[in-house]
């Protein structure tokens, strides 16, 4: 990549900024994250918790490690968003079997909370999904996921 000499043009900093992969994909989130965290609204969780409780229930019991590492996060990130769930009764924490790994697993609450947010969030995936239509979203999921491989195969500029 070329190093630029002075400072940049107006328009050389918004062709970054329209261009920058991470900005794009943080917009998309953010537009997504909103629409879904006001379709969820009614049943008290935002999207990150929903997605976190199905996680869990997904696969459970699950370590700490291996849901971040399902849901892209880092491990304090998950911890924090652990804790008003733990502290819900929506999630439970237990030492497995003599292991040293703490298991999460959802309690009786946990999955009701699920139950009850499974319809909110239906309608709002299917918004998404009858908007730009059933083939062009597996289109994107296919997209997401060979992004998600390719991010996580490329190393830190720090490790270069």
């Amino acid at each position: 990549m070329a190093r630029h000499q002075g400072p940049l043009s107006a328009d050389a900093i918004s062709a970054v900024v329209g261009q920058c992969v991470c900005a794009n994909f943080r917009r998309t989130s953010r537009a997504v994250t909103q629409v879904f965290d006001e379709i969820l609204e009614p049943c008290g969780l935002r999207s990150t918790q929903f997605i976190i409780l199905a996680s869990i229930g997904a696969d459970e019991p699950t370590t700490h490690g291996k849901l971040a590492n399902a849901l892209v996060m880092d491990g304090s990130t998950v911890t924090r968003n652990l804790k008003p769930l733990v502290a819900k009764g929506l999630v439970a924490k237990t030492r497995g079997g003599g292991s040293r790994l703490l298991h999460l697993a959802l309690t009786d609450a946990g999955r009701q909370a699920v139950a009850d947010a499974l319809p909110l969030w239906e309608h709002a995936q299917s918004r998404f999904v009858d908007t730009i239509g059933d083939g062009r979203w597996q289109d994107l999921r296919q997209a997401f996921a060979a992004t998600v491989e390719a991010a996580r195969q490329s190393p830190p500029a720090r490790e270069r």
